[in-house]
């Protein structure tokens, strides 16, 4: 074993640390900072023009006592009970004295001083976690607005499309694209890991599918380009697979590149296939060669595009959902629509998984020729 990288590797000192905090550290003038940056985010702006007005002695109890307001009502209720319980320790542990003037209650400076430096230190916390949810709800505000209507019109085709994240924004890629009159692309994909940082990967690769199908008459060269793409501008080690597929109003035949991706399932009237796996992964190799597949459908064939969040769905047993129960449920399918097959398979998945939160983000791209 490496003893330098051990060393490295060990968990500094805290009386060190310490130290070096408050040297660093230029405490009043943080305070302040901080202090003022509980009152702009907790407090309301007529609590602000109030606040204002007031005198000092005033402010110095006014001003705890909102923030402890505004702060409990934006915990969750379970917190709220904490917090109240906490309060009422404190005020319990005060010692209760009886005189001529009655009953009083003589609280420990100490102890005031402790709980109003945890309480602070909560609120900070708070604030700095409710500023992060909010950015991720307006990040997912956005990712939604990218995404496709569930059931774009084509002529001769029935199709449903649908994504969920397991996060407030998620990692997987669903895109409908229309190319010229009659052809039409349709994007499934799913960037490594999850979270914000998928999000924004999943975005680009987005982004630049939508750029580049315009210009590339080929399926193969347009993966190429692609690949090349993602893996000059991801991170080390990240990759994304992805099926690209492209429909005709006028036939039912599917063209598709599948980089890396699930493979999609052929559900005809007498038999359910499923296709085989080809290139690798967006982002794995600096250059990689991509072939185009094509599968022909008939009136009432259905393809289906999915991501490894259905599969891979695990109940609290931890068992996965698996490619046989989805392949089950498409064999014994009765005649439907593209929305009615999904929605049956999302509700089988559901029941599956019960109460046990999801782990990863689900898509799902129907096709069916009509």
């Amino acid at each position: 074993m490496n003893t330098q990288n051990t060393d490295q590797k060990r968990e500094p000192r805290i009386s060190k640390t310490l130290r070096s905090d408050f040297r660093q550290t230029k405490i009043k003038e943080e305070f302040k900072s901080e202090y003022k940056d509980l009152k702009q985010y907790f407090l309301t702006t007529e609590r602000k023009k109030k606040f204002g007005s007031m005198n000092p002695i005033k402010k110095v109890f006014v001003l705890p006592w909102w923030l402890l307001k505004a702060m409990y009502f934006r915990l969750t209720p379970f917190r709220r009970i904490l917090l109240f319980l906490g309060l009422l320790g404190l005020i319990t542990s005060g010692n209760f004295s009886t005189g001529s003037d009655g009953t009083t209650l003589n609280l420990n400076l100490s102890t005031i001083f402790t709980s109003f430096i945890f309480l602070f230190i909560l609120a900070l916390e708070l604030k700095d976690k409710l500023l992060a949810k909010t950015e991720l709800q307006e990040g997912k505000a956005i990712q939604q607005s990218l995404m496709p209507e569930q059931s774009p019109k084509v002529k001769g085709w029935d199709i449903w499309l649908f994504t969920r994240s397991a996060n407030d924004v998620g990692g997987d890629l669903l895109d409908f694209i229309q190319i010229d009159e009659n052809k039409f692309g349709i994007a499934v994909g799913d960037v490594a890991g999850k979270g914000l940082s998928a999000a924004l990967l999943m975005a680009k690769l987005q982004s630049t599918i939508r750029a580049l199908v315009y210009d590339f008459l080929s399926l193969e060269s347009l993966g190429n380009k692609l690949n090349m793409i993602f893996h000059r501008d991801s991170p080390s080690k990240i990759f994304a697979s992805l099926i690209y597929a492209e429909i005709n109003s006028e036939s039912g035949v599917v063209n598709f590149i599948n980089a890396g991706h699930y493979p999609p399932i052929i559900a005809r009237k007498e038999r359910v296939e499923q296709l085989e796996k080809d290139a690798p992964a967006l982002g794995l190799i600096k250059e990689a060669t991509f072939n185009k597949q094509l599968i022909s459908l008939h009136q009432n064939d259905f393809m289906i595009i999915y991501s490894d969040g259905l599969t891979e769905a695990k109940n609290e047993s931890g068992d996965f959902f698996g490619e046989t129960k989805l392949i089950e449920l498409l064999t014994n399918r009765k005649t439907m629509t593209s929305q009615q097959l999904g929605e049956m398979i999302l509700s089988d998945v559901d029941s599956f998984i019960g109460k046990f939160p999801a782990h990863d983000d689900l898509t799902l791209a129907i096709l069916k020729k009509v």
